[in-house]
């Protein structure tokens, strides 16, 4: 009886660590999942313990909010390109719903306000910096650059290739790729999505862009399939360059002194380059005059010398 006992106790054991092995979250890596008593997995993200619904994508401020949990001495560092990004990865302010907050701070209490992709649209300021709205990213260009092939491939194949991508691994609905463009050995696709025609249940173009720019940088979101694998006709479009770029409904608000400071410096360039290329002439010409003068002068003495007299 004690022996039944034991091996009914064993086999329990078994399945409940099998079914522990088999909760996860398939969609995001930066989670911590439980399985209950009814079989249910739930799943929580790393540093926020917020919710996670591991059947579609989890929103670019939560994941960003999980990169910044350190894991072994790993550093992370989030996506440099776009709008170009160049603040990089913060520690990001998310509402309950997994958006970002229209205002973002960071521990030295410096303000900024973002875009629904968390990229920065305004100056820096101080906490008393206001944010009327959180302003919405409507058009995500990808542009790529795959490795050199020896035979080029169809336009047409190319961008089914990569709606079909897109629409199976991050489900984005074809709609929203506008339009994908191919130049040899460079891709362009342009993503749009507008609050009024995005329901709740679709993902979001930021999101999407995050996904797959952490595929191509092998730095994968997802928990399993994480290599991303993109054939065209049967071929690999080995891709190794990514940029992207963020436009909103409304015009970034950085202010007019930063543009004209870039501004001046482009003409301070064009102006120094103008005046060196001047001088440089001007250098040329007079020793060119100068050589001119000394050949000049040198004949004018010869012309002048005494004839001999013959005997």
């Amino acid at each position: 009886m004690e022996l039944q006992f034991g091996v009914l106790l064993i086999l329990v054991l078994v399945v409940a660590s099998s079914g522990q092995e088999s909760c996860t979250c398939a969609t995001n890596k930066w989670t911590v999942c439980t399985q209950d008593v009814s079989g249910i997995c739930n799943c929580t993200l790393v540093g926020s313990n917020h919710r996670v619904n591991c059947s579609t994508l989890t929103s670019k401020c939560l994941l960003m909010k999980a990169e910044m949990i350190p894991r072994k001495g790993k550093r992370f560092h989030g996506p440099r390109n776009g709008f170009v990004d160049n603040d990089g990865i913060y520690n990001p302010d998310c509402e309950d719903s997994g958006i970002f907050k229209a205002r973002q701070c960071n521990q030295t209490d410096t303000c900024w306000c973002v875009n629904t992709a968390g990229i920065r649209r305004t100056e820096k300021g101080d906490k008393s910096l206001k944010c009327s709205e959180l302003v919405r990213t409507s058009w995500i260009y990808i542009e790529l650059k795959h490795k050199k092939k020896s035979s080029v491939f169809e336009d047409l194949e190319v961008a089914n290739a990569l709606k079909h991508l897109f629409q199976n691994r991050y489900k984005l609905h074809p709609k929203y790729v506008a339009d994908v463009k191919y130049d040899s050995p460079f891709i362009q696709i342009r993503l749009s999505q507008n609050d009024f025609e995005k329901s709740d249940n679709d993902v979001d173009i930021a999101d999407v862009a995050y996904y797959f720019e952490k595929d191509i940088k092998d730095n994968s979101l997802f928990h399993s399939n994480n290599t991303l694998n993109v054939s065209v006709n049967g071929a690999a479009l080995d891709i190794e360059k990514i940029l992207i770029y963020y436009v909103d409904e409304k015009p970034p608000e950085f202010s007019a002194s930063r543009m004209i400071a870039g501004v001046s410096a482009v003409v301070t360039v064009v102006t120094l380059t103008i005046v060196f290329g001047v001088s440089a002439l001007v250098i040329l010409r007079w020793r060119r005059t100068r050589k001119y003068k000394k050949v000049e002068i040198k004949e004018m003495g010869e012309m002048r010398r005494p004839t001999l007299q013959l005997p």
